[in-house]
């Protein structure tokens, strides 16, 4: 029983458990930028795209059906 005690008091005595909890929090924060900038920029250039086929479709021979 004292064995597992002191098993006990060591590991909230380690450091390596918060670490590796302040690294997985940060690579979430990460992961959550990524998405959002993603995101944005993917709907920044799917207005571009969208505006270059609409001029496209109004010039003679530029591709509109």
């Amino acid at each position: 029983m004292k064995s597992l005690l002191y098993r006990a008091k060591d590991f909230l005595k380690s450091e390596d458990g918060p670490t590796a909890t302040e690294y997985a929090v940060m690579l979430a924060l990460i992961i959550i930028v990524c998405i959002g900038t993603i995101t944005t920029l993917g709907q920044s250039v799917k207005t571009v795209f969208a505006n270059v086929d609409t001029e496209l479709k109004k010039v003679p021979g530029g591709g509109g059906s």
